[in-house]
Protein backbone atom coordinates (compact mmCIF):
# COMPACT_ATOMS: atom_id res chain seq x y z
CA UNK A 1 0.00 0.00 0.00
CA UNK A 2 1.94 3.11 -0.86
CA UNK A 3 1.59 6.65 1.37
CA UNK A 4 -1.96 7.21 -0.36
CA UNK A 5 -3.34 3.90 1.18
CA UNK A 6 -1.76 4.41 4.66
CA UNK A 7 -3.41 7.80 5.01
CA UNK A 8 -6.45 6.78 3.85
CA UNK A 9 -6.18 3.96 6.56
CA UNK A 10 -4.45 6.09 9.28
CA UNK A 11 -7.99 8.39 8.98
CA UNK A 12 -9.99 5.48 9.42
CA UNK A 13 -11.12 5.64 5.51
CA UNK A 14 -11.38 3.12 2.93
CA UNK A 15 -10.00 3.30 -0.67
CA UNK A 16 -12.87 3.25 -2.11
CA UNK A 17 -14.11 6.04 -0.40
CA UNK A 18 -10.69 7.90 -0.87
CA UNK A 19 -11.74 8.29 -4.14
CA UNK A 20 -8.40 6.61 -5.84
CA UNK A 21 -8.88 4.60 -9.09
CA UNK A 22 -5.67 2.74 -11.11
CA UNK A 23 -4.11 4.84 -13.17
CA UNK A 24 -4.00 4.98 -17.61
CA UNK A 25 -1.68 3.39 -19.44
CA UNK A 26 2.26 4.09 -19.23
CA UNK A 27 3.17 5.71 -22.38
CA UNK A 28 6.00 5.35 -24.91
CA UNK A 29 7.26 2.51 -23.99
CA UNK A 30 10.52 1.47 -26.36
CA UNK A 31 13.58 -0.45 -26.53
CA UNK A 32 17.00 0.92 -25.49
CA UNK A 33 19.46 -2.12 -25.78
CA UNK A 34 19.24 -5.50 -26.27
CA UNK A 35 22.21 -8.17 -25.87
CA UNK A 36 21.52 -12.59 -26.25
CA UNK A 37 19.94 -12.73 -22.87
CA UNK A 38 18.42 -8.97 -22.25
CA UNK A 39 16.33 -6.19 -23.11
CA UNK A 40 16.35 -2.66 -21.77
CA UNK A 41 12.94 -1.62 -22.14
CA UNK A 42 12.31 2.30 -20.72
CA UNK A 43 8.68 4.21 -21.24
CA UNK A 44 7.39 7.45 -19.39
CA UNK A 45 4.65 7.95 -16.58
CA UNK A 46 1.10 7.09 -17.03
CA UNK A 47 -0.85 10.57 -18.51
CA UNK A 48 -3.90 9.97 -15.73
CA UNK A 49 -2.45 8.95 -12.89
CA UNK A 50 -5.07 10.35 -10.05
CA UNK A 51 -5.28 10.38 -6.31
CA UNK A 52 -3.70 7.19 -5.65
CA UNK A 53 -0.69 7.96 -7.61
CA UNK A 54 1.63 5.26 -8.58
CA UNK A 55 3.47 2.53 -6.44
CA UNK A 56 5.72 0.95 -9.34
CA UNK A 57 5.37 -0.93 -12.45
CA UNK A 58 5.59 -4.50 -13.83
CA UNK A 59 7.12 -5.65 -17.20
CA UNK A 60 6.07 -8.53 -18.84
CA UNK A 61 6.70 -10.50 -22.08
CA UNK A 62 5.59 -13.27 -24.22
CA UNK A 63 6.94 -15.09 -27.78
CA UNK A 64 5.21 -13.90 -30.75
CA UNK A 65 1.77 -15.32 -31.75
CA UNK A 66 1.47 -16.21 -28.41
CA UNK A 67 -0.46 -15.07 -25.37
CA UNK A 68 1.16 -16.72 -22.62
CA UNK A 69 2.62 -12.99 -20.31
CA UNK A 70 5.53 -13.93 -18.42
CA UNK A 71 7.00 -11.45 -15.56
CA UNK A 72 10.38 -9.94 -16.01
CA UNK A 73 9.88 -8.44 -12.89
CA UNK A 74 8.92 -10.10 -9.11
CA UNK A 75 8.70 -6.71 -7.53
CA UNK A 76 7.70 -3.57 -8.77
CA UNK A 77 10.11 -0.54 -10.21
CA UNK A 78 9.98 2.23 -9.10
CA UNK A 79 11.60 3.90 -12.32
CA UNK A 80 10.67 4.30 -15.79
CA UNK A 81 12.97 1.63 -16.91
CA UNK A 82 13.88 -2.13 -16.35
CA UNK A 83 16.38 -4.56 -17.73
CA UNK A 84 14.87 -7.94 -18.92
CA UNK A 85 16.87 -10.74 -17.71
CA UNK A 86 17.70 -14.49 -18.24
CA UNK A 87 15.53 -14.31 -22.13
CA UNK A 88 15.33 -16.81 -24.79
CA UNK A 89 18.17 -16.06 -27.40
CA UNK A 90 17.24 -15.79 -31.01
CA UNK A 91 13.41 -15.61 -29.82
CA UNK A 92 11.26 -12.70 -30.82
CA UNK A 93 9.24 -11.23 -28.01
CA UNK A 94 6.89 -8.17 -27.16
CA UNK A 95 7.20 -6.45 -23.73
CA UNK A 96 4.56 -4.81 -21.80
CA UNK A 97 4.11 -2.46 -19.08
CA UNK A 98 1.71 -1.92 -16.32
CA UNK A 99 1.40 0.36 -13.67
CA UNK A 100 -0.02 -0.08 -10.37
CA UNK A 101 -1.40 1.42 -7.08
CA UNK A 102 -3.39 0.83 -4.23
CA UNK A 103 -6.36 1.03 -6.35
CA UNK A 104 -5.34 -1.98 -8.94
CA UNK A 105 -3.02 -2.51 -12.09
CA UNK A 106 -3.27 -0.12 -15.13
CA UNK A 107 -4.40 -1.48 -19.02
CA UNK A 108 -0.90 -2.86 -20.57
CA UNK A 109 1.57 -0.64 -22.16
CA UNK A 110 2.45 -2.57 -25.20
CA UNK A 111 5.69 -2.71 -27.23
CA UNK A 112 4.19 -1.77 -31.16
CA UNK A 113 7.15 -4.01 -32.66
CA UNK A 114 8.62 -7.46 -31.47
CA UNK A 115 11.95 -7.85 -30.47
CA UNK A 116 14.46 -10.26 -31.38
CA UNK A 117 16.94 -11.54 -28.70
CA UNK A 118 20.24 -10.95 -30.09
CA UNK A 119 23.15 -9.30 -29.56
CA UNK A 120 23.69 -5.96 -31.20
CA UNK A 121 27.50 -5.23 -31.25
CA UNK A 122 27.35 -1.80 -33.23
CA UNK A 123 24.42 0.17 -33.31
CA UNK A 124 23.30 1.37 -37.05
CA UNK A 125 24.79 4.31 -38.15
CA UNK A 126 24.96 5.98 -41.49
CA UNK A 127 28.10 7.54 -42.33
CA UNK A 128 26.73 10.73 -44.97
CA UNK A 129 29.81 12.22 -46.26
CA UNK A 130 30.33 16.28 -45.92
CA UNK A 131 29.63 16.87 -50.01
CA UNK A 132 26.34 15.19 -49.90
CA UNK A 133 24.78 17.03 -46.54
CA UNK A 134 23.76 19.63 -48.71
CA UNK A 135 21.69 19.61 -51.65
CA UNK A 136 23.87 17.63 -54.60
CA UNK A 137 23.40 19.27 -58.32
CA UNK A 138 24.43 17.44 -61.16
CA UNK A 139 23.70 18.81 -64.64
CA UNK A 140 21.08 16.66 -67.29
CA UNK A 141 22.61 13.94 -68.94
CA UNK A 142 25.29 13.39 -66.29
CA UNK A 143 26.03 10.08 -64.34
CA UNK A 144 25.02 10.05 -60.46
CA UNK A 145 27.29 7.33 -58.97
CA UNK A 146 27.21 8.15 -54.84
CA UNK A 147 29.03 5.71 -52.16
CA UNK A 148 27.33 6.20 -48.92
CA UNK A 149 29.05 3.97 -45.71
CA UNK A 150 27.18 2.52 -43.45
CA UNK A 151 28.32 0.62 -39.95
CA UNK A 152 26.32 -1.57 -37.70
CA UNK A 153 26.45 -5.53 -36.72
CA UNK A 154 24.75 -7.64 -37.33
CA UNK A 155 24.29 -6.57 -41.08
CA UNK A 156 21.36 -3.93 -41.11
CA UNK A 157 18.72 -3.83 -43.35
CA UNK A 158 19.42 -1.31 -45.78
CA UNK A 159 16.04 0.75 -47.34
CA UNK A 160 15.84 3.67 -49.77
CA UNK A 161 12.60 5.87 -50.80
CA UNK A 162 11.73 9.00 -52.59
CA UNK A 163 9.70 11.30 -51.14
CA UNK A 164 7.86 8.59 -48.72
CA UNK A 165 7.15 6.48 -52.43
CA UNK A 166 9.35 3.74 -54.23
CA UNK A 167 12.12 4.63 -56.04
CA UNK A 168 11.88 5.47 -59.96
CA UNK A 169 12.60 2.98 -62.40
CA UNK A 170 16.01 5.39 -63.72
CA UNK A 171 17.43 5.10 -59.86
CA UNK A 172 19.90 2.00 -59.08
CA UNK A 173 20.57 0.76 -55.47
CA UNK A 174 23.33 -1.77 -54.67
CA UNK A 175 24.52 -2.33 -51.19
CA UNK A 176 27.14 -4.11 -49.11
CA UNK A 177 28.22 -4.97 -46.03
CA UNK A 178 29.38 -1.72 -45.24
CA UNK A 179 28.61 0.54 -48.11
CA UNK A 180 24.91 1.59 -50.27
CA UNK A 181 25.59 2.72 -53.93
CA UNK A 182 23.18 5.46 -55.28
CA UNK A 183 23.45 4.96 -58.88
CA UNK A 184 21.64 6.70 -61.65
CA UNK A 185 23.26 6.67 -65.86
CA UNK A 186 21.61 10.21 -67.26
CA UNK A 187 20.32 12.14 -65.16
CA UNK A 188 16.83 13.46 -65.87
CA UNK A 189 15.14 16.78 -64.26
CA UNK A 190 12.35 14.82 -63.20
CA UNK A 191 14.60 13.08 -61.07
CA UNK A 192 15.55 15.52 -59.08
CA UNK A 193 14.13 15.45 -55.04
CA UNK A 194 14.60 14.05 -51.86
CA UNK A 195 15.85 10.34 -51.29
CA UNK A 196 15.56 8.92 -47.99
CA UNK A 197 18.09 5.91 -46.90
CA UNK A 198 17.46 4.14 -44.02
CA UNK A 199 19.52 1.28 -42.01
CA UNK A 200 18.04 -1.05 -39.35
CA UNK A 201 18.80 -4.11 -36.89
CA UNK A 202 15.40 -5.16 -35.60
CA UNK A 203 13.66 -1.52 -33.75
CA UNK A 204 16.72 0.39 -33.63
CA UNK A 205 17.65 2.73 -37.53
CA UNK A 206 19.24 5.49 -38.66
CA UNK A 207 17.91 7.84 -41.63
CA UNK A 208 19.65 10.19 -43.93
CA UNK A 209 18.16 12.22 -46.75
CA UNK A 210 19.99 12.86 -49.85
CA UNK A 211 18.61 15.82 -51.83
CA UNK A 212 19.94 15.70 -55.39
CA UNK A 213 18.76 18.55 -58.04
CA UNK A 214 19.45 17.80 -61.70
CA UNK A 215 19.67 21.44 -63.20
CA UNK A 216 20.40 22.58 -67.04
CA UNK A 217 20.64 25.84 -69.34
CA UNK A 218 17.89 27.95 -68.31
CA UNK A 219 15.56 28.90 -71.35
CA UNK A 220 15.55 33.05 -72.67
CA UNK A 221 14.16 35.71 -71.17
CA UNK A 222 10.71 37.00 -71.38
CA UNK A 223 9.17 40.40 -73.53
CA UNK A 224 12.54 42.48 -73.85
CA UNK A 225 11.68 45.93 -74.72
CA UNK A 226 13.07 49.31 -74.89
CA UNK A 227 11.41 51.65 -72.44
CA UNK A 228 12.91 54.70 -72.40
CA UNK A 229 15.52 56.59 -74.95
CA UNK A 230 17.68 59.90 -73.93
CA UNK A 231 20.58 61.73 -75.41
CA UNK A 232 22.88 58.63 -75.73
CA UNK A 233 20.92 56.56 -73.50
CA UNK A 234 18.42 53.63 -73.60
CA UNK A 235 16.40 51.85 -70.94
CA UNK A 236 15.76 48.14 -71.61
CA UNK A 237 13.55 45.98 -69.62
CA UNK A 238 12.45 41.93 -69.97
CA UNK A 239 10.90 39.55 -67.82
CA UNK A 240 12.06 36.44 -66.28
CA UNK A 241 12.60 33.01 -68.03
CA UNK A 242 9.45 30.72 -67.96
CA UNK A 243 12.34 28.16 -67.55
CA UNK A 244 14.51 28.23 -65.02
CA UNK A 245 16.50 25.13 -66.23
CA UNK A 246 15.18 23.96 -62.09
CA UNK A 247 18.29 26.75 -60.99
CA UNK A 248 18.02 29.72 -59.25
CA UNK A 249 18.32 32.31 -62.49
CA UNK A 250 22.22 34.49 -61.72
CA UNK A 251 22.06 37.16 -63.92
CA UNK A 252 21.61 37.74 -67.45
CA UNK A 253 24.10 39.36 -70.02
CA UNK A 254 22.77 42.53 -72.30
CA UNK A 255 24.72 42.77 -75.87
CA UNK A 256 23.53 45.56 -78.72
CA UNK A 257 23.67 45.29 -82.23
CA UNK A 258 23.35 48.52 -85.31
CA UNK A 259 20.81 47.53 -87.00
CA UNK A 260 22.84 48.65 -90.30
CA UNK A 261 25.59 46.24 -89.59
CA UNK A 262 23.69 43.73 -86.80
CA UNK A 263 27.15 42.64 -86.00
CA UNK A 264 26.52 42.15 -81.70
CA UNK A 265 28.84 43.72 -78.97
CA UNK A 266 28.04 42.92 -75.21
CA UNK A 267 27.61 45.49 -73.15
CA UNK A 268 26.56 44.05 -70.08
CA UNK A 269 26.94 40.87 -67.75
CA UNK A 270 26.20 38.92 -64.76
CA UNK A 271 23.18 41.69 -64.38
CA UNK A 272 20.99 40.15 -61.65
CA UNK A 273 17.83 43.06 -62.02
CA UNK A 274 15.52 42.48 -64.73
CA UNK A 275 16.08 45.78 -66.38
CA UNK A 276 19.54 48.24 -67.37
CA UNK A 277 20.49 51.06 -69.10
CA UNK A 278 22.60 51.37 -72.03
CA UNK A 279 24.83 54.17 -72.48
CA UNK A 280 27.36 55.22 -74.70
CA UNK A 281 25.24 55.49 -77.84
CA UNK A 282 26.41 56.59 -81.00
CA UNK A 283 23.75 59.53 -82.39
CA UNK A 284 22.33 59.19 -85.44
CA UNK A 285 22.31 55.13 -85.21
CA UNK A 286 19.41 52.80 -84.81
CA UNK A 287 20.01 49.97 -81.85
CA UNK A 288 18.19 46.55 -81.78
CA UNK A 289 19.51 44.34 -78.25
CA UNK A 290 19.58 41.01 -77.07
CA UNK A 291 19.20 38.96 -73.69
CA UNK A 292 20.71 35.59 -72.58
CA UNK A 293 19.77 34.09 -68.82
CA UNK A 294 22.44 32.29 -66.38
CA UNK A 295 22.45 29.76 -63.74
CA UNK A 296 24.46 27.48 -62.34
CA UNK A 297 25.00 25.83 -65.96
CA UNK A 298 25.47 28.80 -68.01
CA UNK A 299 23.79 31.06 -70.44
CA UNK A 300 20.83 30.26 -72.39
CA UNK A 301 20.87 28.32 -75.93
CA UNK A 302 18.89 31.22 -77.41
CA UNK A 303 18.48 34.84 -76.10
CA UNK A 304 15.29 37.01 -76.54
CA UNK A 305 15.51 40.09 -78.91
CA UNK A 306 14.03 43.38 -78.24
CA UNK A 307 10.80 43.97 -80.83
CA UNK A 308 11.54 47.76 -81.12
CA UNK A 309 14.76 49.46 -81.07
CA UNK A 310 16.40 52.48 -80.04
CA UNK A 311 16.89 55.44 -82.28
CA UNK A 312 19.65 58.31 -80.72
CA UNK A 313 18.72 61.38 -82.72
CA UNK A 314 21.38 63.48 -83.98
CA UNK A 315 19.75 67.31 -82.47
CA UNK A 316 21.94 69.50 -80.60
CA UNK A 317 22.09 68.64 -76.63
CA UNK A 318 20.39 71.21 -74.47
CA UNK A 319 21.69 72.11 -71.18
CA UNK A 320 18.90 72.20 -68.72
CA UNK A 321 20.00 74.76 -66.07
CA UNK A 322 18.38 74.06 -62.82
CA UNK A 323 17.63 77.02 -60.36
CA UNK A 324 20.12 77.33 -57.33
CA UNK A 325 19.06 78.72 -54.79
CA UNK A 326 21.92 80.27 -52.67
CA UNK A 327 21.40 79.59 -48.88
CA UNK A 328 22.20 81.65 -46.07
CA UNK A 329 24.96 80.10 -44.34
CA UNK A 330 25.14 83.06 -42.07
CA UNK A 331 25.83 82.24 -38.26
CA UNK A 332 26.17 83.46 -34.96
CA UNK A 333 29.42 82.32 -33.19
CA UNK A 334 28.78 78.86 -30.64
CA UNK A 335 31.24 77.72 -28.70
CA UNK A 336 30.51 73.69 -29.38
CA UNK A 337 33.17 72.92 -26.50
CA UNK A 338 33.44 75.29 -23.39
CA UNK A 339 37.03 75.93 -21.73
CA UNK A 340 37.09 73.38 -18.77
CA UNK A 341 38.38 74.17 -15.02
CA UNK A 342 42.16 73.32 -14.73
CA UNK A 343 44.07 72.48 -11.66
CA UNK A 344 47.95 72.28 -12.51
CA UNK A 345 51.64 72.36 -10.93
CA UNK A 346 53.53 75.52 -10.87
CA UNK A 347 56.35 75.24 -13.87
CA UNK A 348 54.50 73.19 -15.74
CA UNK A 349 53.23 74.57 -19.02
CA UNK A 350 48.96 73.81 -19.45
CA UNK A 351 46.93 74.74 -22.68
CA UNK A 352 43.09 75.72 -22.01
CA UNK A 353 40.92 74.42 -25.34
CA UNK A 354 37.80 75.60 -26.66
CA UNK A 355 36.27 74.86 -30.01
CA UNK A 356 33.71 77.40 -32.00
CA UNK A 357 31.60 77.68 -34.70
CA UNK A 358 30.45 80.89 -36.74
CA UNK A 359 30.15 82.03 -40.43
CA UNK A 360 31.35 84.44 -41.38
CA UNK A 361 34.83 83.28 -39.23
CA UNK A 362 34.47 85.02 -36.07
CA UNK A 363 37.29 86.93 -34.50
CA UNK A 364 38.75 85.68 -31.04
CA UNK A 365 39.91 87.47 -28.13
CA UNK A 366 41.25 85.46 -25.02
CA UNK A 367 40.61 87.14 -21.43
CA UNK A 368 42.31 86.84 -17.88
CA UNK A 369 40.04 87.84 -14.96
CA UNK A 370 38.02 89.82 -17.58
CA UNK A 371 40.70 92.12 -19.41
CA UNK A 372 42.23 91.24 -22.86
CA UNK A 373 45.63 89.27 -23.13
CA UNK A 374 48.08 91.68 -24.77
CA UNK A 375 51.44 90.82 -27.11
CA UNK A 376 52.94 89.03 -23.49
CA UNK A 377 55.38 86.23 -24.21
CA UNK A 378 53.95 83.91 -21.44
CA UNK A 379 51.27 83.13 -23.47
CA UNK A 380 50.29 81.54 -27.01
CA UNK A 381 47.03 81.51 -28.76
CA UNK A 382 46.63 79.07 -31.50
CA UNK A 383 43.63 79.15 -34.31
CA UNK A 384 42.62 76.33 -36.30
CA UNK A 385 39.24 74.84 -38.01
CA UNK A 386 37.57 76.40 -35.54
CA UNK A 387 39.79 74.65 -32.60
CA UNK A 388 41.32 77.21 -30.21
CA UNK A 389 44.20 77.21 -27.82
CA UNK A 390 45.63 79.16 -25.39
CA UNK A 391 49.05 78.10 -24.40
CA UNK A 392 50.44 79.29 -20.72
CA UNK A 393 54.53 78.52 -20.69
CA UNK A 394 55.58 77.94 -16.89
CA UNK A 395 52.82 79.43 -14.71
CA UNK A 396 53.28 80.56 -11.10
CA UNK A 397 50.48 80.74 -8.41
CA UNK A 398 50.03 84.29 -9.80
CA UNK A 399 48.92 83.16 -12.84
CA UNK A 400 45.58 81.26 -11.67
CA UNK A 401 42.47 82.97 -12.25
CA UNK A 402 39.53 83.07 -14.30
CA UNK A 403 40.16 82.65 -18.09
CA UNK A 404 37.68 83.67 -20.88
CA UNK A 405 37.74 82.90 -24.44
CA UNK A 406 35.65 85.44 -26.72
CA UNK A 407 34.55 84.97 -30.29
CA UNK A 408 32.33 88.18 -32.44
CA UNK A 409 31.49 88.46 -35.84
CA UNK A 410 28.88 90.20 -37.49
CA UNK A 411 25.94 88.11 -36.42
CA UNK A 412 26.55 87.87 -32.56
CA UNK A 413 29.14 87.05 -29.83
CA UNK A 414 29.77 83.95 -27.44
CA UNK A 415 31.83 83.94 -24.38
CA UNK A 416 33.06 80.76 -22.38
CA UNK A 417 34.71 80.58 -19.32
CA UNK A 418 37.03 78.49 -17.05
CA UNK A 419 38.92 78.29 -13.25
CA UNK A 420 42.83 78.12 -13.16
CA UNK A 421 44.15 77.12 -10.25
CA UNK A 422 47.96 76.54 -9.99
CA UNK A 423 49.48 74.77 -7.13
CA UNK A 424 52.97 75.92 -5.89
CA UNK A 425 55.28 75.87 -3.25
CA UNK A 426 56.93 79.28 -1.75
CA UNK A 427 60.41 79.18 0.47
CA UNK A 428 61.14 81.45 3.10
CA UNK A 429 63.79 82.49 4.59
CA UNK A 430 65.87 80.21 6.34
CA UNK A 431 64.34 76.94 4.60
CA UNK A 432 61.27 77.70 5.80
CA UNK A 433 58.04 75.95 4.02
CA UNK A 434 54.48 77.61 3.26
CA UNK A 435 52.41 75.35 1.45
CA UNK A 436 49.27 75.74 -0.11
CA UNK A 437 49.60 79.55 -1.04
CA UNK A 438 49.22 79.17 -4.67
CA UNK A 439 45.77 78.68 -4.25
CA UNK A 440 45.78 81.99 -1.79
CA UNK A 441 47.80 84.38 -4.23
CA UNK A 442 45.90 83.60 -7.55
CA UNK A 443 43.72 85.99 -6.74
CA UNK A 444 46.98 88.66 -7.09
CA UNK A 445 47.70 87.64 -10.20
CA UNK A 446 47.23 90.01 -12.99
Amino acid sequence: MGPYGALCGAMGLSVGRCGAAPTSEPTHVVLEDVTDTTATIKWRPPERIGAGGVDGYLVEWCREGSNEWVAANTELVERCGLTARGLPTGERLLFRVISVNMAGKSPPATMAQPVTIREIVERPKIRLPRHLRQTYIRRVGEQVNLVIPFQGKPRPQVTWSREGGALPAEVQTRTSDVDSVFFIRSAARPLSGNYEMRVRIDNMEDCATLRLRVVERPGPPQAVRVMEVWGSNALLQWEPPKDDGNAEISGYTVQKADTRTMEWFTVLEHSRPTRCTVSELVMGNEYRFRVYSENVCGTSQEPATSHNTARIAKEGLTLKMVPYKERDLRAAPQFLTPLVDRSVVAGYTVTLNCAVRGHPKPKVTWLKNSVEIGADPKFLSRHGLGVLSLLIRRPSPFDGGTYGCRAVNEMGEATTECRLDVRGEIWGWGGGLWGGMGSDLGGYGG
